[in-house]
């Protein structure tokens, strides 16, 4: 009878969204033999929007998600378009790209400010009864409304757009359905400024943390790795592009159209978790797996299209090794420079004439057999792929979340951590934190990538030589 393994299960995985668990297996000395984090909950959208019509894709699949249904609106409406066979109008492609800045800078700004930011002030092993964000609201206050600010405003944008904050309306195949009204861009136009400055002081106060905590910073479930994601022109591209694989050493290993997406990204599955691991097909598994989201995206591209964030990025790339970033702890540092972005290119979207006009949707009489339609979403690559009858009902869904394509480096990053710190079953809960943390920084949306209906934490298991669960703590 083989021996089973002690274990360790963290369960749940607190401030993040969805539902996971981390088993640690001991070896028979106590020490981390491997590690697994496993995500537990499953919702099945592929399966049931299959009859359903198409046009309909844009108002049920943004339900996968309360934290970024926009990113799931606008690339369903891009595969509605391509099923449609049309290009839609640029005012149409402007007013789209305009709510999608919205989703970055609110996205972004509850994961730095709301999730994370509580690990980076207090510190790992700080008391959990400190170390969230009501702590940050008492300690912390100007940066506590510096995030809830800078959230409302990209929320603002998305309701004026599609009528409400989560679950919008706005975007139809082939179009839109209503423009922004010159009183309501002149509104945003005006709260620009203040948020740049926001986003600019905050991005100060991530750069002197990983200098004062370089040491730990770099070391911090750091691999090297490739990174993909869109570009146009060679630059970062949150909404359309192609998509391109950056391999460790910085050389562009591939660029491609998002309509080869199945010609080159393959799919591993594991039996212990719901997430699956996407992987580059000429690679193989695990050997073609590559992180995305915004060190994903920061190390893909060669520069920023907009000037303050383009400079930012300079300062960035100064930090790492022939202008590649492997950090892990610096994704926030990428994601807080991503936000500077988007609101740099939201007032070039604003100020753009076209932002305004009437011209909101084209139609078509014939149907294609299939549509593809690819996103940036604030987690990173999100991919809708529909194929439908002649009638248009749905024959078949793919979707490939974001937070798929960093499941192999979350559970490499979680394993880094456990080896380091782990010896014995006597594991404090800041080792723990530190396990969640890695987790945080890829800022994964679990009920987006199983589409699942959950509860939001984290469990970790321990589990002996001879396969005992000697502990299990759950959190949240």
């Amino acid at each position: 009878m083989p021996k089973e393994r002690k274990t360790i299960v963290v369960n749940p995985i607190t401030r993040i969204e969805g539902h996971g668990k981390i088993t640690v297996y001991l070896d028979e000395s106590g020490n981390v033999d491997e590690t697994r984090f496993h995500v537990t909950q499953f919702r099945g959208f592929e399966a049931f929007c299959k009859g359903r019509d198409f046009r309909e894709m844009p108002v049920i699949t943004p339900r996968i998600c309360g934290i970024c249904p926009v990113s799931h609106h606008l690339a369903s409406a891009k595969a509605c378009d391509a099923i449609l066979g049309v290009t839609i109008t640029p005012t149409a492609h402007k007013l789209r790209e305009l709510m999608h800045m919205g989703q970055i800078v609110q996205s972004h700004a509850l994961s730095f400010f709301h999730l994370s930011s509580p690990d980076l002030l207090f510190g790992f092993d700080a008391d959990p009864a400190v170390r969230h964000v009501g702590g940050v609201a008492r300690d912390f206050p100007e940066l506590a409304k510096r995030g809830i600010f800078m959230r409302k405003f990209g929320q603002e944008l998305i309701k004026t757009l599609g009528g409400k904050k989560i679950h919008p309306w706005h975007s139809i195949p082939g179009g839109v359905n209503r423009s922004i009204k010159v009183e309501e861009r002149d509104l945003f136009l005006k709260g620009l400024p203040e948020q740049k400055e926001a986003i600019k002081d905050t991005i100060e106060l991530i750069r002197k943390y990983l200098e004062d905590n370089g040491e730990e910073a770099k070391k911090f479930a750091t691999l090297e790795s490739s990174y993909l994601g869109l570009v146009k022109g060679g630059k970062l591209e949150l909404f359309d592009g192609d998509i391109r694989l950056r391999g460790p050493r910085g050389r562009i290993t591939d660029e491609f159209p998002d309509v080869e997406y199945l010609d080159r990204i393959g799919e591993h599955v594991e039996p212990w978790s719901y997430l699956k691991f996407p992987f580059y097909r000429s690679l193989g598994f695990p050997q073609g797996s590559y992180r995305v989201g915004p060190l994903g995206r920061v190390n893909a591209c060669d520069d920023f299209a907009t000037p303050e964030a383009s400079k930012e990025l300079k300062r960035f790339r100064e930090l790492g090794e022939d202008g590649m970033v492997h950090y892990t702890m610096y994704t926030h540092y990428a994601r807080l420079m991503e936000v500077l972005y988007a609101l740099e290119r939201m007032e070039e979207l604003l100020l753009d004439e076209d932002i305004t006009g009437s011209d909101l949707r084209v139609s078509s009489k014939g149907l294609q057999p299939e549509g593809i339609g690819v996103i940036e979403a604030p987690r990173g690559t999100l991919i809708h792929h529909y194929q439908v009858d002649e009638m248009g009902s749905v024959k078949a869904v793919n979707l490939i979340v974001a937070t798929g394509h960093n499941n192999y480096a979350m559970n490499k990053g979680v394993e880094m951590v456990a080896k380091e710190f782990i010896h014995g079953a006597d594991v404090k809960e800041g080792v723990l934190n530190r396990m969640e943390h890695v987790i945080r920084c890829y800022d994964p949306c679990l009920s987006c990538s199983t589409h699942a209906v959950g509860k939001m934490p984290l469990k970790v298991s321990i589990v002996d030589g001879e396969g005992r669960e000697i502990r299990e703590i759950l959190k949240g």
